[in-house]
């Protein structure tokens, strides 16, 4: 159905926002992927509510027939494409601005690391830990990101979306539902447009210094040289997944293009020429090998967008 749509979607975005059968390998950090049928570029508030009405009408849903792209750095898209349209914000959505002396404003394609520069020159303290995830807030808060202690349910003080019936709404801290890994975005139908971020009157250097040692953390021990989409399992309650990993034997370990990090077990990276199902068969190879060693069940971080069974 979503391949009819091009008149009706011309008749609400330029057409050069209109892209046919983009190679999503371009969108994503594992640098795989195949062709979605749209990938639409909306950069107003008015123009989304805009292309999600026309999607209403034409009884079309998120995640089966649309899906909304932050900075693709937590997804993994078939070999075969997204039957569907990429929906990606950009525009009004990527700015963030000081709202008042402690509460940045902050728009779902915002990235992580502008929010914590913004943050450090205004001498504001509790998103270093997000200087350094590379993705945009929108998809930080699906995610309940961290790293390094911190996490997005310490510092957001509220969320705008439009919700499945088209209207706006406002979520309050203790709405999201933010626990490890996950937020009540896991499981309604929200598209994200913005959030305040409250933080704490800090010292401007030492905030500089903080984001610096945590850089040079991640330089060191995470294979950043690599396509990849960050950490790709989430931590099993009482273990840390590389170390499982690692004591399974998997250090290295590879299927075609995709292999687990040499430098970090908790890291699948495309050493070069990795196809979207080399990446899937070795985070199920990986599972199934570390529940044999240890009986821990690691689930996987990244999402996944279009058919792996086929």
């Amino acid at each position: 159905m979503i391949l009819d749509l091009y008149d009706k979607l011309s008749g609400v975005l330029p057409e050069e926002n209109i892209i046919k059968d983009e190679d999503m390998s371009r969108h994503t950090t594992f640098r795989v992927g195949g062709p979605a049928d749209y990938f639409l570029k909306i950069e107003s508030y008015d123009k989304l509510k805009e292309v999600l009405s026309l999607f209403r009408k034409e009884g079309l849903t998120m995640q089966e027939d649309y899906y909304i792209l932050g900075n693709g750095s937590n997804l993994l898209v078939a070999d075969g494409g997204y039957r569907g349209a990429i929906i990606t914000l950009g525009g009004e959505f990527a700015e963030c601005s000081m709202e008042s002396s402690n509460v940045i404003k902050a728009g779902a394609a915002a990235l992580n690391v502008a929010v914590a520069n913004l943050a450090r020159d205004n001498s504001l303290t509790g998103f270093e830990f997000a200087h350094g995830i590379p993705g945009s807030i929108g998809g930080a808060l699906v995610m309940n990101a961290g790293a390094y202690g911190g996490e997005m349910k310490q510092v957001v003080k509220s969320v705008t979306a439009i919700d499945e019936n088209g209207s706006e709404v406002i979520l309050s801290l203790d709405e999201l539902e933010l626990g490890y890994r996950t937020s009540i975005f896991k499981k309604k139908k929200y598209v994200i447009t913005g959030c305040l971020i409250e933080l704490q009157p800090g010292d401007r250097d030492e905030i500089e210094r903080t984001m610096n040692e945590l850089k040079e953390k991640r330089i060191s021990k995470q294979p950043l040289e690599y396509p990849s989409a960050g950490s790709t399992f989430k931590r099993p309650e009482g273990y840390f997944a590389g170390k499982l990993i690692e004591d399974a034997g998997l250090r290295g370990y590879s299927v075609g293009g995709a292999q687990v990090s040499e430098k970090h077990c908790g890291f699948v990276v495309n050493k070069g020429g990795a196809t979207a199902t080399d990446v899937y068969r070795l985070i199920a190879d990986v599972q199934k090998k570390v529940f044999e060693s240890s009986g821990v069940k690691l689930s996987p971080e990244v999402i996944l967008l279009g058919d792996f069974e086929a």
